[in-house]
């Protein structure tokens, strides 16, 4: 059952806690429950007047600098994904007409809850704001994703989870239920440039549809030699880039990795970052053994051109699609594709996340 009720902001920010409370951040994209959870208890339907935009909010960050928001600073947006098909982790993206920005909830299952479509207020007073996948390097690395959380104790992100539900209670607040967002189509000229936040590119963030997409025959991927230890560490790291190395599907889940490695298709890889290669190969008996034993799902960026432009469409190997072979005929150059997805930045280049299969449309 729901109901409806007008808030008073300054009842809101009153109620707000006055210290952070959250739990270790973790990679983006690991598991994820995607089952059914009991039906949720009746909520409340709330409206607020929002004081900025997504832009806005996004516009006073500044690289390097995460900050704790001390103002009464509300946003209000339509949720755009869906954590159902297991693409999407412990976040939800939201979405006005200037831009999109992650709320990193700390929950999975969100699906069931907040709905695609439903508009949010955001209370954000309390929160951190600051950036995934920022480099300062200015030929290779770029702006990442503003988004919205809290304080990391270990300093390794930016921002972490709102891990307690109680907190997210605090600040972000349901209002009425829609029609789910419609995704924008954008051009070639549309995408972000290197240094683009939400700030400058209204289309970051956001639901849209990219036409024409010609496969790139290339991927990336991270690998550990033992998915246990150290992920930091060269000597257990993996990376298969510049080419497809033999992956054909949108990312892998662990039996597609072991079968992969038992093929051999990556035995010739060097285990080590790029500049330490003093580990091996893949295919050393003892390094296949381990990377046998501890395999994991693996998140794959498979590369597509739009014109001239990169696009890395990144899925998670833990996603219900993980293991979907791409069409033989786009990866032969034959067909292009529409995705439909998240647009965000990371590093500078332009990664594109996938709610589920039905983002993918191959053009005849």
């Amino acid at each position: 059952m729901k109901m409806k009720r007008i808030y008073n902001i300054a009842a809101v920010f009153a109620a707000l806690l006055s210290s952070s409370l959250l739990l270790d951040s973790c990679e983006e994209f690991t598991p994820v429950f995607t089952g059914t959870y009991p039906e949720p208890e009746s909520w409340q339907t709330v409206e607020m007047t929002p004081t900025h935009t997504i832009a806005a909010l996004a516009a006073m960050y500044t690289p390097g600098n995460p900050f704790e928001i001390t103002d009464d600073i509300v946003i209000e947006g339509k949720i755009s994904t869906s954590d159902q098909a297991g693409n999407f982790y412990r976040s939800m993206y939201i979405q006005d007409e200037t831009g999109g920005i992650e709320l990193k909830m700390g929950r999975t299952g969100l699906y069931n809850d907040y709905k695609p479509g439903q508009t949010v207020y955001v209370v954000c007073k309390g929160l951190w704001l600051g950036m995934y996948g920022y480099d300062d390097d200015d030929r290779y690395g770029g702006a990442g994703m503003v988004q919205l959380g809290y304080k990391d104790p270990t300093e390794e992100y930016e921002t972490s989870y709102i891990e307690v539900q109680y907190l997210i209670d605090q600040h972000v607040f349901r209002g009425e239920e829609g029609d789910p967002v419609e995704p924008v189509v954008i051009t070639e000229n549309e995408l972000p440039g290197q240094w683009d936040t939400q700030a400058e590119n209204s289309n970051i963030g956001r639901l849209v549809t990219l036409r024409g997409l010609t496969y790139g025959n290339e991927i990336f991927t991270l690998l550990y030699v033992n998915s246990n230890l150290d992920h930091k560490s060269s000597s257990n790291r993996v990376f298969l880039s510049d080419v497809t190395h033999g992956v054909t599907t949108w990312a892998m889940s662990e039996q597609k990795v072991k079968e992969h490695l038992r093929a051999g298709d990556w035995d010739d890889v060097n285990i080590g970052n790029a500049n330490d290669y003093s580990y091996g190969k893949v295919g050393d008996p003892e390094n296949k053994a381990t990377l046998l034993k501890y395999a994991a799902p693996a998140n794959v960026s498979q590369y597509f051109y739009m014109g001239a432009k990169d696009v890395q469409i990144r899925t998670s190997g833990y996603c219900r699609f993980a293991d979907l072979e791409i069409d033989p005929d786009v990866l032969a150059g034959k067909k292009t594709i529409d995705a439909t997805g998240v647009l965000t930045m990371y590093q500078g280049s332009v990664q594109f996340v996938l709610l589920d299969q039905n983002g993918i449309k191959v053009n005849e």
